[in-house]
């Protein structure tokens, strides 16, 4: 734990924890105003080159504009081809291993007495003053401990009992869809679903839910820890915010279980419930981290599937003829969509000590970079990976929930929100019509998009069919 967080710890309890993330910010602003603070790479977009042009050892996969000009498919394909365990020493981001193949990145996802993943799972660093702690980001036991302690939210059960509300929040937003009109897919359903199953999970104020998707947004987003382009004073203010409401949140939560009633199954309910969790709040970094992690968690995989999904549809049509005429290979489906578009593009592991894989010396303390991107593109795996086939066999072998420890908690969840977006929109509507190319964020780590104009054609003479919760 470093010395900011102890000294945040020991005040919580007397300033709250916006009050000291604007502190921090502002003594961060004057000492780097009189001293030269930690490097900040700026990026500026210019036409990447093509990879056969570049020397193997020249390939740098850490830039943000890989994904969004398209050449990632080619970079990676070259170094699974020719160096699937490639080490660039000059990146923006500092040197690095790329893992590339399916195998590999298994072997290093399963392998957490080899490689760990603290202090963070990006492949750049926290801001500055920012150094959230998150169990994402922490190895076992403390991982394991704290996991346990919201991993119920996403148990069966209580999935079961949440379908009926997915469902008709679902319902709600695609009946306003406007029919034969131009509008942004992403804005207008990926982000409104997203923000109001947060919400649910939370249980936060249902009007403030867009704030969730905001600050899940900024966190992944600056340019030394994924390359994007926002700058500290909006992410400071946002992290402000966030604690600000959190905190409340989490107080309201205590005073309704003093006041004798029956805790909920929202994320910060079962903290509270929970040994290891329950005097979370008097840890700020701790607090604010894991909270981050979630909404980041429930906002990047659905909101990003949501959009890719239906752009996947759009490049392959003859699979959404197949999907109209069999609507039992939706559960197929979703899988192949969270394959094919990968919302978040790799995990960052440290190795513990010096480890040989496929050929290559990894030496303990060097950054090591799992890229599911990639590795759900691997031949070697998966046949014909660049092609989207809603009846894959074995279409929930991907790598983007990750393997072993960490394997993300939420996967069901997000696997049964994009199960019931497909049913009700298969209800609905007989075409989803990509009208340009989306427009992709500027990240190495978010798979994400910010815009697609898309146009909807209703079903011909026909009502949509309730399906039952």
């Amino acid at each position: 734990m470093s010395l900011k967080s102890t000294a945040m710890n020991i005040t919580a309890p007397v300033i709250p924890a916006h009050w000291q993330i604007r502190a921090v910010h502002r003594f961060l602003k004057i000492k780097n105003t009189l001293f030269k603070g930690p490097y900040v790479p700026t990026f500026i977009e210019s036409p990447l080159p093509e990879v056969d042009t570049l020397a193997i050892e020249d390939i740098d996969v850490s830039s943000p504009f890989l994904f969004r000009q398209k050449k990632w498919q080619s970079y990676f394909k070259r170094l699974r081809d020719e160096c699937p365990v490639h080490y660039q020493k000059n990146s923006p981001f500092g040197p690095f291993w790329s893992i590339t193949r399916y195998d590999d990145i298994v072997f290093v996802d399963k392998h957490h007495d080899l490689f760990s993943a603290e202090p963070i799972i990006t492949l750049g660093r926290t801001p500055e003053g920012l150094e959230i702690e998150t169990f994402i980001a922490m190895d076992p036991p403390k991982h394991d401990e704290q996991r346990k302690a919201v991993q119920n939210v996403v148990a069966p059960k209580n999935l079961k009992e949440m379908e009926g509300l997915i469902r008709q929040r679902t319902r709600e937003v695609l009946d306003e869809l406007p029919i034969g009109q131009p509008f942004d897919w992403v804005k207008t359903v990926s982000i409104e679903l997203t923000a109001r199953m947060l919400a649910t999970l939370l249980d936060f104020p249902y009007e403030l839910r867009h704030k969730l998707v905001y600050w899940s947004d900024v966190s992944t987003a600056s340019p030394e820890t994924t390359g994007g382009r926002v700058d500290s004073d909006e992410i400071f203010a946002a992290a402000a915010d966030a604690g600000k409401h959190f905190v409340k949140l989490w107080h309201d939560k205590a005073a309704q279980k003093a006041a004798g009633q029956e805790a909920g199954f929202d994320l910060i309910s079962l903290m509270q419930a929970n040994e290891e969790t329950k005097d979370m709040v008097k840890r700020p970094m701790e607090f604010m981290g894991n909270l981050t992690l979630l909404i980041v968690g429930g906002n990047d995989t659905t909101r990003n599937s949501m959009t890719g999904g239906v752009l996947a549809l759009n490049q392959f049509p003859d699979e959404f003829t197949k999907l109209k005429e069999n609507p039992a290979l939706i559960p197929n489906m979703v899988s192949e969509i969270i394959r094919w578009q990968t919302p978040l593009a790799y995990m960052r592991r440290i190795a513990k000590q010096d480890v040989e894989l496929n050929g290559q010396t990894i030496r303990k303390g060097d950054k090591v970079v799992m890229w599911y991107a990639s590795g759900n593109r691997d031949e070697r795996k998966i046949d014909n990976p660049d092609v989207f086939m809603i009846d894959r066999k074995g279409a929930r072998n991907h790598l983007s929930f990750g393997f072993g420890v960490h394997r993300c908690m939420g996967n069901r969840l997000a696997e049964l929100q994009l199960r019931i977006l497909w049913e009700e929109l298969l209800q609905r509507f007989d075409n989803i019509e990509v009208l340009n190319e989306p427009e992709c964020v500027q990240s190495n780590f978010v798979r994400g998009y910010s815009k697609m104009m898309v146009k909807l054609t209703a079903r011909k003479n026909d009502k949509p069919d309730k399906v039952s919760p």
